[in-house]
């Protein structure tokens, strides 16, 4: 419930214009001129629009919304903070229509926008507290009725790349799996999962063959090249084997008369299909396509500074 209320406050604190970065305890802001706002008609009606709302997202509803709508939330289910939900809020309140339905369109691009922004973010100005001055900022332009552009905070594209580049991907950083659930669903066939899939973040090419197996460097075993979420019944099983024995934990496979369900992550199938091993080489080319694919995606979303 609190939640749903925190939800709420930032869509009414766009619409009174508030930009600051400093916000008041939930009670109190609710508490603001004798409940004033609580006793206003529309409230009740709006929250309960509002729980409609998210409950669908939860819910993968599928009359509600696209798949490329809902493959676009299960990415950011996966968001290095808890920012995009107020963001979302706010531009489901302002955009609704008389059915509490959004464009499909206009609503797929603003949930790719504000992936790609959050993602960067997280690794330029790291830290929840950096990111209401942009996101507080967007969120009055939604109340105006204007495009969610980042325009006075858009990335130069060499600072921002050498910084990716520069970044230790550690599985205890929250991007690291944002980073690797987005690379996973940058495929565009990648099939839409549960929300209530727990996933782990695997190692491709074990940890535990870094010790006996010669590498050019033991700390490419840690870049985001050999990081993929994977569901964690199966990364308890497979965390350890050689690739070659990890294939059948991906394909699934049958023991003991039951059938062991295997990964719905369409690339590590496409590897297993493609490949007999997972080499250092594999590590090094597999973690360039990653970042150069999501500095093409700022780009794509119109977030590098025009040189």
């Amino acid at each position: 419930m609190d939640e749903l209320f925190t939800r709420y406050m930032y869509y009414v604190r766009a619409t009174r214009g508030l930009s600051d970065t400093t916000t008041i305890a939930l009670r109190k802001f609710y508490e603001n001129d004798n409940y004033a706002l609580m006793y206003k008609n529309e409230t009740l009606d709006n929250l309960e629009t509002l729980l409609d709302f998210w409950n669908d997202v939860t819910n993968q509803d599928v009359e509600r919304f696209s798949i490329r709508v809902l493959r676009r939330l299960f990415v950011l289910s996966y968001a290095p903070n808890g920012m995009w939900r107020y963001f979302t809020s706010v531009y489901f309140m302002k955009n609704k229509d008389a059915e509490g339905k959004l464009d499909d369109e206009l609503f797929y691009s603003f949930l790719n926008t504000i992936t790609a922004f959050i993602w960067a973010y997280s690794v330029f100005k790291p830290g929840v507290n950096s990111l209401r001055t942009p996101v507080y900022a967007e969120m009055l332009k939604i109340i105006e009725g204007k495009p969610v552009d980042f325009a006075n905070f858009k990335f130069d594209e060499q600072q921002i790349s050498n910084m990716f580049r520069d970044y230790n991907f550690y599985n205890m950083r929250p991007i690291t799996k944002s980073m690797l659930a987005w690379w996973a669903f940058h495929d565009d066939s990648q099939p839409l999962m549960s929300l209530e899939t727990q996933f782990d973040i695997e190692h491709i090419f074990a940890k535990n063959r870094v010790s006996h197996e010669t590498m050019a460097n033991k700390y490419n075993v840690e870049k985001l090249g050999n990081k993929a979420i994977l569901e964690k019944r199966i990364n308890i099983r497979a965390s350890d084997y050689k690739f070659g024995d990890k294939k059948k934990y991906y394909y699934g496979f049958e023991s003991q008369g039951k059938k062991k369900d295997g990964t719905k992550v369409k690339e590590l199938l496409d590897l297993a299909n493609a490949k007999s091993d997972f080499s250092e080489d594999d590590i090094l080319t597999r973690h360039a396509s990653i970042l150069d694919g999501f500095i093409d995606f700022l780009k794509a979303n119109n977030l590098i500074k025009e040189p």
